[in-house]
């Protein structure tokens, strides 16, 4: 099992101060998610221009959230950045030491995040000769949402399709970097919970209801 977080800005204008409070959300949230997965932690975020960010490492999330790096990535976020997006994982298949296993995951034009296991995954890379950067399963789900951008957008019914073929299980994000302004969240037969805060205008998520009732008590 592991934990995904987000938060999904969108693109809207913000105050210092609403970022602040979003990605102390983002944060708080990731820290909690940390029983999920403690083998590795990572997060990304994309803007509006489809320029992105990303930093990951084989640490739990409560050494990751120290990091400078890790403070410099939540530091850069401004206005124009529309998806901010996070994951803990929980090593089945993928040496954590080999970054490229950890999420986020970058494809050609896609983030993506995921919780659960894709038992066919070697079958569809080789079906449809996807290249592959990674050792994980996870990155099929990259491969297929790659094959499905039309015009700089991922047609939802060709993705919907292509995921379909996947057996086994899923709940995954998905950010194309060619078209920013929308975030796929896929909820399939893993857990993965959405609130939206109609004071910030913004979306947060997260494998478990329980972590953003913890944010939504911290407050």
């Amino acid at each position: 099992m592991c934990g995904q977080v987000g938060v999904i800005l969108g693109t809207k204008r913000r105050t210092r101060d609403e970022i602040n409070y979003l990605t102390w959300v983002f944060t708080r949230a990731l820290e909690l998610s940390e029983e999920r997965g403690p083998h590795a932690t990572g997060i990304a975020w994309v803007n509006r221009h489809g320029e992105h960010r990303l930093f990951k490492r084989p640490i739990p999330a409560s050494e990751f959230v120290r990091d400078k790096a890790f403070g410099e990535l939540l530091g850069d976020i401004d206005s124009s950045v529309t998806a901010l997006i996070g994951h803990t994982r929980f090593v089945t298949r993928g040496d954590a030491a080999v970054n490229e296993n950890n999420h986020p995951l970058r494809t050609v034009d896609c983030l993506v995040t995921h919780n659960g296991t894709i038992l066919n995954a070697d079958h569809l890379f080789d079906q449809f000769r996807f290249e592959r950067h990674a050792e994980v399963d996870s990155e099929i789900i990259g491969r297929i949402a790659d094959a499905c951008i039309v015009d700089g957008r991922i047609d939802v019914k060709a993705l919907r399709d292509g995921l379909a073929l996947c057996r086994g299980q899923m709940s995954a994000v998905i950010v194309a970097k060619t078209d920013p302004g929308t975030v796929i969240i896929a909820k399939g037969n893993r857990p993965l919970e959405l609130l939206f805060h109609p004071v910030f205008r913004a979306a947060v998520y997260a494998s478990d209801a329980k972590y953003l009732r913890s944010v939504q008590t911290e407050v």
